[in-house]
């Protein structure tokens, strides 16, 4: 009877602790979160990524239970904060709001210190900003096919504003030079698109794309012309204003756009209740009335839509950047 009970004793022992190893390991593992979440914003504050990701913050805060705190990390580019979280632990707790630079960098930059797409998982796909394509009023075109015809008449005279080498303002003029056959504008950037008003507005520079936002004070005032909004449809906020796509160049379109990535490697259940909790705040009245006011066009939806919509970009940049002779630095 004394082996027998040894072996009904040792079995019952192992059995506890198999027990108790179960309950210990399910009482450690706590849901996400329990503890601070870090959207960082590789941009100065007041633009449209640090106004989205404080609207979102702000309702998430509340929603999940644990702070959800705003970092700005500007600098590079772009490139400073986003490679901060690419090199984050994948847990979750530090995400980035990139903007559409995010598939133009790496092109731009000879070293770019992480990959836009497998050094991250896509989390949400936040909103997009329709540029305006807008004209000098000494510029004698009210369409879009006049100011073709009108660049490739007068290529000295042709010459458009930027908010630098490679911005999105840049990159939407390389289409559109691209897809109208057009061989020669002159690119005048400047640190930023509202410095580049004064000159345009006073006709040392003929044209710009901008956000409309930045430039619908000047259209209204009759300093500039809008001839037309550079996304597929048209914008709610210009609703006269046709595409480039359907007045001249099928197929044309450009904006700034942005997006929530978290470290690649981040656990697809995490993934999913960050992407669940942004899509619930960005369906909210109150953020959807301000981004709207702000000329910003809300998107949402799953990863694999944002992830997709990521790789489309980079491809098309990329063949965009060779066609200009847009050389890394």
């Amino acid at each position: 009877m004394g082996g027998v009970m040894r072996r009904v004793l040792g079995v019952a022992t192992i059995a506890v602790a198999v027990a108790l190893s179960v309950f210990t390991g399910g009482a450690n593992a706590q849901p996400y979160p329990t503890r601070s979440i870090r959207i960082v914003v590789p941009a100065t504050p007041g633009g449209a990524i640090d106004t989205i990701a404080r609207l979102v913050a702000e309702k998430m805060t509340v929603s999940m239970g644990q702070s959800v705190l705003v970092e700005n990390k500007p600098g590079a580019s772009n490139n400073l904060g986003t490679d901060f979280v690419a090199k984050s632990p994948p847990d979750g707790y530090n995400v980035v709001i990139v903007a559409s630079s995010h598939a133009t960098n790496k092109f731009l930059f000879k070293q770019l210190p992480y990959d836009p797409i497998t050094d991250f998982e896509p989390v949400v796909f936040t909103h997009v900003v329709p540029l305006l394509l807008a004209v000098h009023p000494a510029v004698p075109a009210t369409n879009v096919r006049e100011l073709i015809a009108w660049i490739k008449a007068n290529p000295d005279k042709a010459s458009f504003a930027t908010s630098g080498k490679g911005s999105s303002l840049h990159m939407a003029a390389e289409l559109f030079k691209s897809m109208a056959g057009i061989q020669t504008m002159l690119q005048v950037p400047y640190r930023g698109s509202t410095a580049a008003h004064p000159d345009l507005l006073g006709g040392r520079t003929a044209m710009i794309f901008d956000t409309i936002t930045a430039i619908q004070p000047h259209v209204q005032s009759g300093g500039v012309r809008g001839l037309a909004v550079t996304t597929l449809t048209r914008s709610p906020s210009q609703p006269n204003l046709p595409t480039i796509a359907e007045a001249a160049l099928p197929g044309y379109d450009a904006n700034t756009w942005g997006g929530i990535l978290a470290p690649a490697g981040t656990p697809k259940d995490i993934v999913a209740r960050l992407n669940a909790e942004i899509n619930k705040a960005l369906a909210a009245e109150d953020v959807r009335t301000k981004l709207a006011a702000a000329g910003i066009e809300i998107q949402g939806g799953t990863p694999q839509r944002f992830a997709d919509y990521i790789k489309g970009e980079v491809a098309k940049w990329g063949k965009v950047t060779v066609a200009a002779g847009i050389q890394p630095e």
